[in-house]
């Protein structure tokens, strides 16, 4: 590896320097190498920078960080990823906040032609966790890299799913790539690696603190094209990636849930506020990013992936999808049930927007 890449790695190094900081700091100086050749007085001239910063330069102890991390990062195979190289995610690198520099360990192209993120909370429920598995599944269809956090719950469910059926999956993380937290999550790290990766912009050594979350959301967002949040309640990460998402210009999607459910309440808000398309199934993505041809044949997705429904509900449905249009009658007859029980389940299916009610007490499915 060339040795200018010891001084870019070092300019991230430089306490009180953030991404903004830093590119201005290379900008003004003409290049990595030249902050650590500049004078104090030249220094001191840049937006930004003050004594306090500029006598942290002049110290040059991130020169001998970074020479001890790059020895790390060749042993482990780890690819260091500059924001000027080809290989920095092009989607993220002209926002004003992308990471300078990105570390990377894994096979996945991170330009793929179609790039999906996938967020939710740490405690899903059973729902939660089968509708992210579904989401997965019909986007393999649609030959996509999938992203997020590797955390606990809809994070790891994605990409333990990605890892079953063999989509490329890559886990953005808030710590070096000396470990991966939380340790539950080793083994799917490790598999990852083989199918995907794991990215991260900060050092070795550098721990999952508290505010590394945070800046870990703006490269889950930055980096895709489209961004799902699965379950969410107010707050929290998932909600965090999602405002990161708008402000990026990504398309967002939510999957609704039921009323006053706390894990609905960030998925509900979002859509109910405009800043997330209402997600019922896959087709829905590939309608808003355009990735069906008009005139191509879809891929055999279920329309209604994502709606609760009773036992009776399931029924009724069931003795509807065998025919194009079922009267109240039939549909009363093969229930099984009676009429008033059958017209009640009927209006709630309608409300849900499953079922057309029909002349002539005729009712047929919506998809």
């Amino acid at each position: 590896m060339p040795n200018d890449l010891i001084y870019k790695m070092a300019v991230t190094r430089i306490p009180k320097v953030g991404g903004v900081t830093a590119k201005n700091l290379i900008s003004y100086c003409g290049g990595a190498e030249a902050v650590f050749r500049a004078k104090k007085r030249e220094l001191l001239k840049i937006p930004g920078i003050g004594p306090v910063i500029a006598d942290n330069i002049l110290t040059q102890t991130v020169l001998h960080e970074a020479e001890a991390e790059l020895e790390w990062i060749e042993q482990h195979d780890i690819q260091p990823i500059f924001y000027l190289d080809d290989t920095y995610p092009d989607r993220m690198r002209l926002y004003e906040d992308a990471p300078l520099m990105l570390y990377y360990k894994g096979n996945a192209d991170l330009n793929a032609a179609r790039i999906v993120s996938i967020v939710g909370t740490r405690k899903p429920t059973e729902r939660g966790k089968a509708i992210c598995t579904e989401i997965v599944e019909g986007l393999k269809d649609y030959d996509v890299l999938i992203v997020s956090g590797l955390a606990y719950g809809i994070d790891v469910t994605a990409h333990r799913k990605c890892l079953e059926i063999g989509v490329p999956t890559v886990g953005i993380l808030g710590h070096g790539l000396d470990q991966i937290y939380p340790a539950a999550h080793r083994q799917v790290g490790l598999e990852m690696c083989e199918n995907g990766g794991l990215l991260t912009e900060f050092s070795y050594k550098a721990g999952p603190n508290r505010e590394h979350f945070p800046m870990r959301n703006r490269i889950i967002a930055g980096m895709s094209d489209a961004l799902i949040v699965v379950e969410s309640g107010a707050g929290g990460g998932s909600i965090i990636s999602a405002k990161l998402g708008n402000k990026y210009n990504k398309s967002v999607f939510a999957v609704p849930g039921r009323l006053r459910d706390d894990q609905s309440k960030g998925c509900n808000g979002l859509i109910k506020r405009n800043k997330a398309h209402l997600l019922e199934s896959v087709e829905d993505v590939a309608y808003i990013m355009e990735w069906i041809e008009e005139g191509a044949p879809k891929p055999a997705v279920q329309k209604q992936l994502f709606i609760d429904l009773t036992e009776n509900e399931q029924a009724i449905v069931n003795i509807l999808k065998t025919a194009d249009e079922v009267t109240i009658d039939t549909i009363t007859f093969e229930a099984k049930m009676y009429p008033a029980q059958v017209s009640s389940l009927l209006l709630n299916l309608e409300f849900k927007g499953l079922v057309k009610s029909l002349p002539g007490k005729r009712y047929m499915l919506t998809y």
